[in-house]
């Protein structure tokens, strides 16, 4: 018999032991990261127990802009049922059908539901998504990555990506992890997005810095400069097999001296070198899913990857 039962802080050491240990889960998926937020969401996290303890959590919080669904999790890539193992089969069933009715006793309509992409999986763990489906749940939305297999028969960058990348190396352009080059990294990534998308980074520079503190193993910031000034950088954060590019951002003197290549390049052979299996730029959809930025998409395909869908689910209860 599995139970669901609301996150109690008491229990915080034993979740993130459980997320080190469990094979689909990354450090967002940890007390540590949630925790962050602050009071920014109003945390609605389950704890599945058995008769041998926890036996698998799912972060979640109730939606801000309506508090009859909850969201796996409101401020995180994906979220998800993470375990150790002890969540195969039909036991994952019982597990969510014990989160379907412990969020219907509280008057909770829906559960939105964001899959961990299969490749963070350290083992085969789409457990979840078959109880998905046989609870009813109807996917509502898929957004559109670009990774490259690092291991695997990867396609070559095409020639205009290894154009740009010596083009810049033969403009100067130097790489750097320098802790003192974030902050004007980070300003021009915030220009970058007003400029071209009229939006802020979801992190402002305090929370970026706070969460490489809290996660100093799992948060990268690979930076290129021309003549000591920042013209391109990517944030990576670190999973067992994955480097996901969390942002990105050039001006214009990167763009004309192809930085982003050269800055692409190195944070891909930093990740094979480091053992990683796959390489995440990130999506490249807009409008929950229903648009593509196929200019976007195809820059990143073009170092030799390929589509990773990020799914969304959706759960009456």
């Amino acid at each position: 018999m599995i139970e669901a039962v609301p996150y109690d802080s008491s229990a915080a050491q034993a979740w993130d032991e459980l997320v080190t240990e469990a094979p689909m889960a990354t450090f967002m998926h940890s007390r540590r990261f949630i925790a962050y937020h602050g009071d920014r969401f109003e945390d609605a996290s389950l704890m599945f127990r058995d008769r041998k303890g926890l036996a698998g959590v799912l972060p979640a919080a109730l939606d801000p802009a309506d508090r009859q669904r909850v969201i796996s999790h409101t401020g995180a890539t994906y979220g998800g049922v993470v375990h150790n193992g002890a969540l195969n089969g039909h036991r994952m069933l019982e597990a969510m059908e014990a989160a379907r009715s412990a969020y219907s006793a509280l008057g909770l309509r829906s559960l939105t539901y964001k899959a961990v992409p299969w490749i963070y999986h350290r083992v085969p763990s789409d457990e979840d998504l078959y109880a998905l489906f046989r609870l009813g749940a109807a996917r509502n939305r898929v957004d559109l990555s670009c990774a490259i297999d690092l291991e695997a028969d990867r396609q070559p960058p095409t020639k205009r990506r290894r154009r740009g990348r010596r083009r810049a190396l033969n403009r100067g352009l130097e790489l750097s992890e320098a802790p003192d080059l974030v902050p004007e990294y980070w300003r021009l990534l915030e220009q970058n997005l007003i400029s071209r998308h009229g939006v802020k980074p979801t992190h402002t520079l305090e929370e970026i810095l706070r969460i490489r503190d809290l996660f100093p193993e799992d948060v990268r910031f690979i930076m290129g400069t021309l003549d000591g000034e920042v013209v391109a950088g990517t944030v990576l954060f670190l999973s067992p097999r994955v480097a996901h590019v969390q942002y990105n951002a050039t001006n214009d003197a990167g763009r004309e001296t192809g930085a982003m290549d050269g800055v692409h390049a190195h944070s891909i052979e930093e990740a094979s070198r480091a053992g990683r299996r796959f390489f995440d730029f990130g999506i490249s959809t807009e409008a929950a899913g229903r648009q593509l930025n196929e200019g976007l998409y195809r820059f990143k395909a073009e170092f030799g990857g390929g589509g990773v869908a990020y799914e969304f689910y959706e759960l009456p209860l």
